[in-house]
């Protein structure tokens, strides 16, 4: 029985919207009726900022957030948001704290587990396909592993006619497998993903684009379940 529940959200702010407005319908039905939301900054520099600033968004949808700092913390746990930021910074902290294998653990006994950006990152095998700069050092790209794929959030198009002649997100997607055989979805902005029941769906405006190992890249429209072939 798969008892994993996560929303996976590419982006916090889309363009013309506030922080999580997008979303906001996919929280609420993700949610349900948990009215209590544990928080794990460490994405960002400013934690407590990152927290009152979460705090007063999620409050306005009438759920009570708390920081999660702490193993103590997750005991009292039954949903956890993960914010976005930094997914090296993020990954660094989780494992000083010892927190990544209880965080797992607690989210494959029914703790619901939300992420945006950096903590949608984390919640596949590894961070090897993020595009946030190496700003510290980590034990491991190891991250949660609760999906059995990598996610590339913000992921972005390559512009038609364009003079930049660096790599495009597709072209980095394609180096990472010719190291690595873990699927890859490619995640626009202003979409999420939702997996329970051991299926995905893609939830949002826009298609995603998902890589596999010496196959063609795919689109998969809003509405639709993610199958790898």
């Amino acid at each position: 029985m798969h008892r994993t529940r996560a929303l996976l959200i590419s982006s916090s702010t889309v363009h013309g919207s506030g922080f999580l407005d997008q979303p906001e319908p996919f929280i609420r039905d993700f949610l349900r009726d948990r009215k209590r939301v544990h928080f794990v900054p460490f994405a960002l520099l400013d934690q407590d900022g990152y927290t009152s600033t979460v705090r007063e968004r999620l409050g306005r949808m009438d759920l009570e957030v708390v920081p999660l700092r702490t193993l103590d913390d997750l005991r009292e746990a039954e949903a956890i948001f993960v914010g976005g930021g930094n997914t090296w910074r993020l990954l660094k902290i989780l494992y000083e704290r010892e927190l990544l294998a209880p965080i797992r653990d607690a989210v494959k006994s029914g703790v619901a587990y939300m992420g945006s950006s950096a903590g949608s990152n984390i919640a596949g095998p590894t961070i090897r396909t993020t595009n946030d700069m190496p700003i510290v050092e980590v034990p491991s790209t190891n991250a949660l592993n609760l999906v059995p794929y990598q996610i590339s959030p913000h992921y972005l198009d390559a512009e038609p006619g364009t003079t930049h002649m660096g790599e495009t997100r597709e072209e980095r997607i394609t180096q990472f497998h010719e190291e690595n055989v873990t699927p890859v979805i490619g995640l626009r902005e202003g979409s999420a993903l939702l997996a329970e029941n051991g299926t995905t769906t893609l939830l949002g405006e826009r298609p995603a684009r998902v890589f596999l190992k010496r196959q063609e890249p795919f689109e998969v429209e809003p509405g639709e379940r993610i199958e790898f072939p």
